[in-house]
């Protein structure tokens, strides 16, 4: 297996992508949209609901002889070949900042070390097993699937078509039963009982029980459905489901489920994939990671609009005119504070940051406005006071009473364990906490 590992947000020479050219080819210049619709997870999952990812953002986009990525991270691979694009705020080899963002935004259990372990065919295939929950609870959302499926019965109460070959079979020399064949709506049907194979699958895994916990309504509901399920049907199950796959656009969710689980289920057959051709992996946008990790640690105080469920919106103008989604508005409205997560350093954040803030600011009356972004090291604060006069007058003096501060979490050094990063991060969030409180 040829592995690339790579960062986000850097500019490389396209010759240093020789070894993994295959996935390259895959992947190079195609939007987020283009590759969702050839199978690979893409979180958040509705990136056309969500204004600040946009839908044509690319993973590796080419600059005359470079490639540069973006803020995806994640895993991708293409036959034999894997490209690993970690966080620019991991130092070292040990991308402990990715797996504890995941950990802490997509309940990912911590009972396996993403970060740590060599092989990353396994990294990749268990980031697939911790998807599994969150797709069948989204697919749940809309019942049981049921389809017309084809049952073949062999007794003496006809209701359907005749099958001579396998009556001869059964029934010579005639006792009085008929075999025949009816085609029925049903739970049971291939989808269902490929869900259930997965899950048997899962649960037989040392950390199994441990991630179906969350999910244990949705895991007996498909096991009281799925009373055909045999053990030795599994093959035949993953034949019926490859050659038949959801299509109806009501059933989305359901597609991405037996997705998924075809992929697991085929993981110590072929791997992760199917062939030299197929591009596969997840992908996660590292600023919504960021934004609803901030969510986390200052939820108390903010109220968080949510863009891709529609919860939140605000208008600039009357007549639902200029749709927006502040990151945050804090909760005291006598003293309304708007926080803005950036998932860049400080000295990034420019002109355009500047002005986005400063329209939510005049928006909702409030007087300081915050940066949430992120610091490897100790993460300074910075005060940035509005001006008022002009330089034309030569009367451009701060103002007192209006301001934005840029204020940091700092991301510890990636070295020692994954447990001892987690609880160096911990200590950086408590000091995070503490400064926003003296500030709002």
């Amino acid at each position: 297996m040829k592995l690339l590992r790579v960062k986000d947000n850097r500019l490389m020479l396209k010759s240093d992508f020789a070894p993994i050219q295959r996935v390259v080819d895959k992947i190079a210049d195609k939007t987020l949209s283009k590759l969702e619709k050839e199978g690979v997870f893409v979180f958040p999952e509705k990136i056309h609901d969500a204004p600040d990812i946009e839908e044509e953002q690319v993973v590796l986009q080419s600059y005359n002889n470079c490639y540069r990525t973006g803020n995806i991270m994640g895993f991708l691979g293409c036959g034999s070949e894997r490209l690993a694009i970690e966080s620019r705020f991991s130092s070292g080899d040990k991308d402990y900042f990715f797996q504890y963002l995941l950990e802490r935004v997509m309940n990912f259990p911590n009972v396996v070390d993403l970060s740590v372990d060599a092989n990353q065919e396994n990294m990749l295939f268990n980031l697939m097993l911790f998807l599994f929950p969150r797709y069948l609870k989204d697919a749940l959302r809309k019942g049981l699937f049921k389809t017309y499926i084809r049952n073949q019965y062999n007794d003496s109460h006809v209701a359907g078509s005749m099958d001579i070959p396998r009556h001869i079979a059964q029934n010579t020399p005639f006792i009085g039963n008929i075999a025949y064949s009816q085609r029925e709506y049903s739970y049971d049907n291939d989808l269902t009982e490929l869900v259930r194979h997965t899950i048997e699958f899962i649960q037989r895994k040392p950390y199994g029980r441990i991630l179906l916990s969350k999910v244990k309504e949705e895991v007996s509901l498909v096991v009281d459905a799925t009373n055909r399920y045999r053990v030795h049907d599994k093959q035949k199950v993953i034949a019926a489901n490859q050659k038949t796959p959801i299509r109806h656009a009501y059933y989305r969710e359901y597609r991405h489920l037996q997705h998924l689980c075809l992929l697991i289920l085929q993981h110590q057959k072929h791997q992760i994939g199917t062939g030299t051709k197929q591009v596969y992996g997840i992908l996660f946008d590292g600023a919504w990671l960021w934004e609803e990790y901030i969510n986390l640690i200052v939820g108390d105080i903010f109220y968080h609009p949510m863009n891709r469920a529609g919860q939140g919106a605000q208008r600039l103008f009357a007549g639902n005119i200029g749709l927006i989604y502040p990151d945050f508005i804090s909760k005291d409205s006598q003293n309304r504070v708007i926080g803005d997560a950036k998932y860049k350093p400080a000295e990034n954040i420019g002109n355009k940051d500047y002005l986005q803030v400063l329209a939510y600011m005049l928006r909702f009356d409030a007087k300081n406005g915050f940066y949430f972004y992120l610091s490897t090291g100790d993460a300074q604060e910075h005060r940035l006071q509005m001006n008022k006069g002009s330089t034309y007058e030569k009367n451009v003096v701060p103002r007192n009473d209006v301001c934005v501060v840029k204020l940091g979490l700092g991301i510890p050094d990636c070295t020692g364990t994954y447990k001892e990063f987690t609880q160096k991060v911990r200590i950086a969030e408590t000091v995070f906490q503490a400064r926003l409180a003296e500030c709002v």
